[in-house]
């Protein structure tokens, strides 16, 4: 699939009348779908303190919460801004997902200026995410805003 094609796709079933949790879930599978060295691909979503496992692609994951400040998705959070990691073997306090990861980029997901989640995407190969990965996730994710708001508070809400 062209690049053109996955953000019409991605950015269509963001604005569409899926309901949040199918509408996110669908578009992190075309996301994995488009990008074969992707090997997790998912959204955090940010519920209190901490960042909770939203809809993804890949193995699962041990972490059921990452708290704020923590690893590269909560430092992300932290700083307020993206993250683009070219070796993960470099960090200090990396929390890993897949022992075979490599790369990692997380965008932060905001709605009415509130970060309300993330995209966070993991690659076997060293310095996998460039400007045009980074610049997707944030359109993709400027339109997630809402529906990760929700997400977030239907799980601080609980079942």
């Amino acid at each position: 699939m062209e690049p053109e094609d996955t953000r019409a796709e991605a950015e269509a079933l963001l604005t569409g009348e899926l309901p949040d949790a199918d509408a996110v879930r669908r578009v992190v599978e075309v996301l994995a779908a488009a990008h074969p060295t992707w090997g997790w691909v998912g959204v955090y979503l940010l519920v209190g303190d901490a960042l909770v496992p939203g809809p993804f692609v890949g193995p699962p994951t041990e972490h059921t919460r990452i708290p704020i400040g923590i690893g590269v998705c909560g430092t992300a959070v932290a700083r307020n801004a993206n993250i683009v990691v070219d070796d993960v073997r470099r960090l200090d306090n990396y929390l890993a997902c897949s022992v075979g990861t490599r790369s990692e980029i997380v965008v932060l997901i905001r709605d009415g200026g509130d970060v309300v989640g993330q995209f966070d995407v993991d690659s076997d190969d060293v310095g996998a995410f460039g400007p045009a990965d980074e610049a997707l996730l944030e359109d993709l994710a400027a339109l997630a805003g809402p529906r990760c708001r929700r997400l977030a508070a239907a799980l601080a809400d609980g079942p």
